[in-house]
C-alpha cells in the first residue's frame, strides 16, 4: 500500500512548533492547538524527538491521551536520542527554549530500537504509525552526513524494515530537508522506503529540485511524500524564516512579487500554497506546523477556498511556477 493508503486525511499537522520552535509556548496553547487540529478534522501528527528535546511528543501524547488511537495516523522519527543528561551550554536555533536535555545523533540499529521505545514512553502511545529517519543530509551534518548516511543505510534503514515486515509499523521513510538522501535511498537495492517526508523543498516558493531530481525516480520504485514546510518555515506567509533563517532580501523579494499575484486574483496565500502541494499525485499529505489553535482554523479555511484558475496561469506565466509542476484543476 502507498502512504495515501496509510495516513488519514491529506491534511495533516506538524507539531515541530510544539516544541517551543522559534517561539516560547505554554502547556495550555499547546494542549488548544491539538484539540483545534482535532476538532477540524485532523487525524495525521507528525512529531521527533529533536523537537525541543522530547518536548513536542511528550505535549501532543498528552493532548491526545483521551482519543482511540485508531482513530489517527501518528508519525515520528529516529537518528536522535534524548539524553537524561542536561545540558549546561546555552542553545541556539529553532529550539533554543526547548527541554535542556542532551541530543545525540545515532543512525545505528540499536539506536533507532531504543529511539522508538522512548519515543513511545513520551507519546504515551502503544504504536508508531510511520517512522522517518531524521535530518540525514547535508544541512544538518555538513560534511560528515555521508558517514551518518551509511551508518543509517546499515542501522536504521535495516532495522525498520525488520518492523515494517514484522508488523510493528506500516512504513518508513526518510524525513530531510534536502533531496540528495532520498535520491541515495532510492538507489539501495537493500533499502525499499515507502516514501519520504520531505520538508521546505516543494513549496510554491520553492520546487525545482524534487520535479527535475527526485520524483520521476520516486514514481518508478512506488514511493510518495508527506510535504513538511508548506510555508517555506512561514516566509511566504508574512513570516521573516525562509529554511529556519533569515530570510535574504532577494526572497523577500520573490515572496512580495508572489503574493501581490495572489492579492490581484483574491486568492489567500496559504490557500495557493496548500493546494499547489497537493495538486501533486504523489503528495500524499501536506503538514504545516502551528502553534497557536486559530492558525489551525486558518488552514483547513484556506485548504477548502475556491483558487482560481487565472492565478495559477499567472503564477506559470510569472516563471514562479514550473511547468511541469502539476496545479489544481489543470493537470
Amino acid at each position: 500500500m502507498s502512504l495515501h493508503d496509510k495516513i488519514i486525511g491529506r491534511l495533516g499537522f506538524g507539531s515541530a512548533p510544539l516544541g517551543n520552535m522559534f517561539r516560547t509556548i505554554d502547556e495550555e496553547e499547546a494542549a488548544a492547538t491539538v484539540q483545534s487540529a482535532w476538532d477540524q478534522g485532523i487525524r495525521y501528527f507528525d512529531t521527533a524527538p529533536i523537537y525541543g528535546a522530547g518536548l513536542s511528543e511528550q505535549r501532543l501524547g498528552k493532548a491526545l491521551a483521551g482519543v482511540p488511537r485508531d482513530q489517527y495516523t501518528l508519525s515520528t522519527k529516529v537518528g536522535r536520542l534524548i539524553s537524561d543528561e542536561i545540558d549546561t551550554e546555552p542553545r541556539s536555533g529553532p529550539f533554543a527554549e526547548g527541554l535542556k536535555n542532551k541530543i545525540v545523533t545515532d543512525y545505528s540499529a540499536d539506536a533507532t530500537l531504543r529511539s522508538i521505545e522512548a519515543t513511545l514512553k513520551r507519546l504515551n502511545t502503544d504504536r508508531l504509525d510511520i517512522v522517518f529517519v531524521h535530518d540525514v543530509a547535508q544541512d544538518a551534518h555538513g560534511d560528515a552526513w555521508i558517514e551518518h548516511f551509511n551508518i543509517a543505510r546499515t542501522g536504521a534503514f535495516r532495522a525498520l524494515t525488520r518492523l515494517r515486515e514484522e508488523g510493528v509499523i506500516k512504513a518508513w521513510g526518510l524525513g530531510v530537508n534536502r533531496v540528495e538522501p532520498c535520491e541515495l535511498t532510492l538507489d539501495l537495492e537493500e533499502a525499499q522506503p515507502d516514501g519520504f517526508l520531505l520538508a521546505g523543498r516543494y513549496s510554491l516558493l520553492d520546487h525545482d529540485q524534487p520535479l527535475q531530481r527526485l520524483f520521476d525516480k520516486a514514481r518508478q520504485h512506488n514511493a510518495e511524500f508527506v510535504v513538511g514546510g508548506p510555508y517555506s518555515s512561514g516566509v511566504l506567509v508574512g513570516g521573516k524564516h525562509f529554511e529556519y533563517q533569515e530570510a535574504s532580501p532577494a526572497m523577500l523579494d520573490k515572496v512580495a512579487h508572489i503574493q501581490e499575484i495572489a492579492r490581484q486574483y483574491q486568492v489567500d496565500i496559504k490557500s495557493a500554497a496548500l493546494q499547489f502541494v497537493l495538486a501533486n499525485p504523489l503528495v500524499a499529505a501536506v503538514i504545516p506546523g502551528a502553534s497557536r489553535p486559530s492558525r489551525i482554523i486558518e488552514d483547513v479555511t484556506a485548504l477548502n477556498a475556491q483558487v482560481p484558475d487565472g492565478f495559477w496561469q499567472a503564477m506559470r506565466d510569472q516563471g514562479f511556477i514550473a511547468l511541469q509542476a502539476p496545479v489544481p484543476g489543470k493537470d
